[in-house]
């Protein structure tokens, strides 16, 4: 069977082929970059004109206390199932960046004594960024860690590990319960990164036991550029979750302008100032089509869908290209390529409408977003990709 005949045949059976209709996508493009921006849902426009021409327009300040107020944990009950978290853990707003900042510095309070801060030597910069600020904060200090080396690596000197769930590069997905409970027998906690996980795989925090985790929802969530990321922070931890960002938001009683901060109860102390509303709602309609499938279904379309990828990749491109993610399951659904001169090679790819990403220095990236992406367009990208290189 041909290429093309496979992918009809595997678009034709796809079992959630009917969540692409929730997107407004160009056809004539192959959007393969989900793992850094998601599609618009079709949703998100009419939802955000109800809310600035009827809530914001008309009902105006009175929005707040007709459902405005409670958005950040409305909207972490909606987000729960999809990181294997129990109602009332996880929290919706600020950045990644600013969340992370918070968690970290929680978990180093929550764990007093110890000196270090164990930093995927492969992280994020942003994560290395914000690692730096709080061992310069706190006293710690950061030591770099292959994520494969991470739990050989924990040790009675480790107050926390930040570990990356998907390694932004390669794609690799790490073993969070193998990670974790290696942490704990070392006495150490450990927060996770979920940017390139939450949305693409299942994640299982209460399962592992999972100390503290942030992530974002512009990606596989689909929530829009700059869109409010997630704190979750297990009840076992709630009562001493201490937070450096303690702004009025987050406090118990945040309408009695007191002097004094007394944090809320629960996931509320994961709260700093006010929230971005119109973002928080874009994301909430744009959460509406997971009413319509599951995270394990995306997981299996994912994997199927990046194993048809790579067995073009394998029949068009052969060793033009260097597969850098692994071809089992321990990946998530994006796929890095690395070629001469890659950056260059991007910028044709999106020339001809097929849009991924560049990531130095030699590294092509393609997300595979299941809700959208079709098997028809994993073999035009690599059709593409080989006409360029």
């Amino acid at each position: 069977m041909s290429l093309a005949d496979t992918a009809r045949k595997l678009d034709a059976l796809d079992p959630i082929a009917h969540c692409r209709d929730e997107f407004d996508l160009d056809p004539d493009v192959v959007y393969l970059n989900g793992n850094s921006l998601g599609a618009l849902p079709r949703a998100v426009a009419p939802r955000l004109a109800e809310v600035v021409g009827q809530q914001w327009g008309r009902r105006l300040i009175r929005g707040w206390g007709e459902g405005w107020w409670g958005a950040p944990e409305r909207l972490g009950d909606r987000l729960a199932p999809l990181v294997g978290s129990a109602p009332g853990q996880v929290v919706v707003g600020d950045s990644t960046s600013v969340n992370l900042f918070k968690a970290l510095v929680a978990a180093i309070r929550l764990n007093p004594g110890r000196p270090e801060l164990l930093v995927d030597a492969a992280t994020f910069p942003t994560d290395g960024y914000i690692a730096a600020s709080v061992a310069r904060l706190t006293g710690v200090r950061v030591r770099p860690v292959p994520m494969p080396e991470a739990a050989a690596e924990v040790n009675e000197h480790t107050a926390v590990l930040l570990a990356n769930h998907v390694d932004f590069r390669s794609g690799v997905l790490h073993d969070m319960g193998a990670i974790t409970e290696a942490a704990h027998r070392a006495g150490a906690l450990v927060v996770w990164d979920l940017c390139h996980s939450v949305g693409a795989l299942p994640v299982e925090l209460d399962a592992h036991q999972v100390d503290l985790a942030v992530g974002c929802t512009y990606k596989f969530l689909n929530g829009g550029p700059g869109a409010p990321a997630f704190l979750y922070v297990p009840q076992r931890f709630q009562d001493a979750f201490d937070q450096p960002l303690s702004g009025w938001c987050g406090h118990a009683e945040p309408f009695a302008m007191t002097p004094e901060y007394t944090p809320g109860a629960g996931v509320t102390r994961g709260r700093t100032g006010t929230p971005d509303i119109l973002s928080m709602l874009a994301l909430d309609a744009a959460l509406d089509v997971w009413d319509k499938t599951s995270i394990a279904e995306v997981r299996a379309k994912g994997l199927r869908l990046t194993d048809f990828f790579l067995s073009c990749v394998d029949e068009l491109l052969g060793d033009r290209v260097t597969v850098r993610t692994p071809r089992d399951t321990g990946r998530g659904n994006h796929v890095a390529l690395s070629v001469p001169d890659a950056g260059q090679v991007m910028k044709e790819l999106i020339a001809r409408e097929v849009i991924g990403d560049y990531r130095p220095p030699d590294v092509l990236r393609f997300g595979f977003a299941p809700l959208y992406v079709r098997y028809a367009d994993a073999l035009t990208a690599v059709e593409v990709i080989a006409g360029v290189i």
